[in-house]
Formats: C-alpha cells, sequence, structure tokens
C-alpha cells in the first residue's frame, strides 16, 4: 500500500537527497548541497513557492515531487506545475508516479480554482515521457524554452 501525502519538514533530508539523485539521474548534475538545502528549506518556510508531495510505502519515503502554482489569466484559475520528480529506483514501474499524479488530479477536479497540471521533461528522457503519456498527459501544446542565470 502507498500513501500520498503532502510533505512536511521531517521530510526535508529524503527530498534533498532525492533531487540530487534526480538531478544527476536527467541532467548528470551535481547540485550544490547549501543551495539545495536552503532552496527546499524556502518551500517549507513560504508555501506561496510551492508543495512537495511524498509516496510513503511502510513508513519508507519512495517518491517525491513538488508542486508550484502558475496563475492562468485565460482560465481565471491556477495551473499546477509538478517538477523535481523522483521515484526510488527499487519502486519505478510499479505505478507510484501514477498514484501521485492521480492524486493530484483529483484535487483539481474537486477545487474550482485549479485548472490543471503541467510539468516539463528533459527532451532525452524518454522513460519519463512515456509515463507521462501513459497517464493521459500530452506535450502537443507548447514547447518550454529557458534561460538561466550561470553561477
Amino acid at each position: 500500500m502507498i500513501n500520498i501525502q503532502r510533505a512536511d519538514t521531517s521530510h526535508i533530508n529524503i527530498i534533498i537527497d532525492y533531487q540530487k539523485k534526480m538531478a544527476w539521474q536527467t541532467e548528470e548534475l551535481e547540485l550544490d548541497d547549501d543551495t539545495l538545502q536552503k532552496g527546499v528549506t524556502a518551500v517549507f518556510n513560504d508555501p506561496t513557492k510551492g508543495q512537495y508531495y511524498v509516496a510513503i510505502h511502510n513508513e519508507e519515503v519512495i517518491g517525491c515531487l513538488l508542486v508550484t502554482p502558475e496563475w492562468s489569466e485565460w482560465r481565471n484559475g491556477t495551473v499546477l506545475w509538478i517538477q523535481s520528480v523522483y521515484v526510488s529506483k527499487d519502486f519505478r514501474k510499479q505505478g507510484v508516479f501514477k498514484q501521485m499524479y492521480n492524486y493530484l488530479k483529483a484535487q483539481v477536479i474537486a477545487d474550482e480554482k485549479l485548472m490543471g497540471l503541467r510539468l516539463y521533461v528533459e527532451k532525452t528522457n524518454l522513460p519519463a515521457q512515456k509515463v507521462y503519456e501513459a497517464i493521459g498527459m500530452n506535450g502537443d501544446h507548447y514547447q518550454f524554452f529557458e534561460w538561466m542565470k550561470t553561477f
């Protein structure tokens, strides 16, 4: 049995660990420990930045993700962005992300102020893209562009 719930501060260390693993696995990017600690903690200190959710199996956190809000004037409501998805290697291909997604989707359906769910994925992360397509998401509408300040 997997339980999906909003993360609390007791989950900070596992979230940090999973984010480091996710960044390395998807982009071969080594995250700065201090910056990551401050970034994750900032979400818990200021809920307007977003909310972490965790998947728990037998009292072990086996997955996490971050949801951040985006105002949509076209819809006069909030779209939730799913970010920083990580599922422990031992639990992949077992529907963990699907359960997390369905949990969030149920929240969107139940709240008239929430309009939908979005996420972005690395172009080369084909396994993740297949998962997202399998649960009914599509990438037909937008292509993601960015500019990031480098340090």
